[in-house]
């Protein structure tokens, strides 16, 4: 099958819906498929069998801020490609964002498989009311990656959706190299840093414990500066963005990973590649996480925005060997329901079924 997968955020920048975009494209090649990605691109494609459709522009969405690219030359690329490459379906992350993706629904060139990610704020949709439920109907299959993905898009669309929890690569992680800790109890936060995350509560957290622990925080973001300037604490260190590599090696390395998130999270993958490292998670009680890490079974999981409570479980995180090996072998179980691999073959099955949609629809010659 030859499938082109769309993305509409800049795949040479870090994100949750950007990875699984060319994840799921390195597992359908694996199992034999032709997969072309479509989407903006900062710089140097970041994986074989990538389109760069041009750059993108930051804009500000669901508390957090994304790399789309609505320009008029981005989208006259993208109706040039899907004409070039012929594919036999095409699939959508986040059809409706303002760029490559909705170009490739409006301008419908083969069957259309369409994957909801956001959760939680479904005015962007409603802004423009009948014009995007009329375009969301030329989707022949729609998926959603949560219950809370689903509820959002159903309020403002409507429509049937599928349920397709994101997945994760566990191979990235079981096989890579622990990174040193030089013996210091260690303590990861990955994400960008802006309030939704809850980084600040994780270092309100830290100022809690009087250990002698290191906590990694991956990533960067406007509050950064900010927060560095308030924690001047020797213990963290501030590592900015890593590669893939470098940060497999810190999540398998670490001793406990932490996603002190305050709400607006859909899925919780970064969970699912804390677990897959076989690294105890310690995580905010949120709906979004709470579908992917158990409480008390695959994480410790605490209210949103507790500082003390987050402290505590830290503590026990670290220090209860017990503790410590029921997560771990509950986590890594839990992760490899969310392999890629799985992934990839669910959707090869929703793919058919939209190339089946479409053909029954096709007028019939006489």
């Amino acid at each position: 099958m030859r499938v082109g997968i769309v993305s509409p955020y800049s795949l040479s920048l870090p994100g949750g819906v950007q990875g699984q975009v060319l994840g799921l494209a390195r597992a359908l090649r694996t199992l034999g498929h032709d997969v072309r990605v479509l989407g903006p691109c900062d710089g140097p494609p970041p994986d074989v069998g990538v389109t760069p459709l041009g750059g993108s522009v930051p804009t500000s969405a669901n508390g957090s801020v994304a790399p789309i690219a609505p320009d008029v030359s981005t989208q006259l690329r993208t109706i040039s490609a899907l004409r070039d490459e012929a594919f036999d379906v095409v699939h959508l992350h986040e059809p409706l964002c303002p760029g490559p993706t909705q170009t490739a629904l409006l301008f419908k060139t083969a069957p259309l498989v369409g994957t909801f990610h956001a959760a939680g704020n479904e005015l962007p949709y409603r802004w423009f009311g009948p014009v995007v439920r009329r375009a969301a109907r030329r989707l022949d299959v729609r998926c959603a990656v949560s219950d809370e993905a689903r509820d959002t898009a159903f309020a403002a669309l409507g429509g049937d959706y599928e349920l397709v929890p994101n997945a994760v690569d566990v191979g990235a992680f079981v096989g890579a190299e622990p990174w040193p800790t030089d013996g210091h109890p260690t303590i990861v936060f990955v994400g960008r840093h802006e309030e939704r995350k809850g980084l600040a509560v994780l270092l309100e957290a830290v100022s809690l414990i009087n250990d002698d622990l290191r906590l990694w925080v991956v990533g960067s973001g406007p509050q950064t500066e900010t927060l560095k300037a308030r924690h001047r604490d020797p213990r963290i260190v501030w590592l900015g963005r890593v590669d893939d590599a470098e940060l497999a090696s810190r999540l398998v390395g670490a001793d406990v990973f932490c996603a002190p998130s305050l709400g607006g999270e859909s899925f919780g993958i970064v969970l699912l590649e804390a677990m897959a490292s076989g690294t105890p998670v310690v995580a905010s009680d949120i709906a979004g996480y709470a579908k992917v890490a158990r409480g008390g079974q695959d994480a410790l999981l605490v209210p949103p925005g507790d500082a003390s409570a987050l402290s505590e479980a830290l503590r026990v995180a670290l220090a209860d060997t017990d503790a410590r090996h029921r997560l771990v072998t509950s986590g890594t179980g839990r992760a490899a329901q969310f392999s890629m691999e799985r992934l990839a073959e669910t959707y090869l099955g929703l793919y058919e079924r939209a190339i089946n949609a479409q053909a029954a629809r096709a007028p019939r010659s006489g």
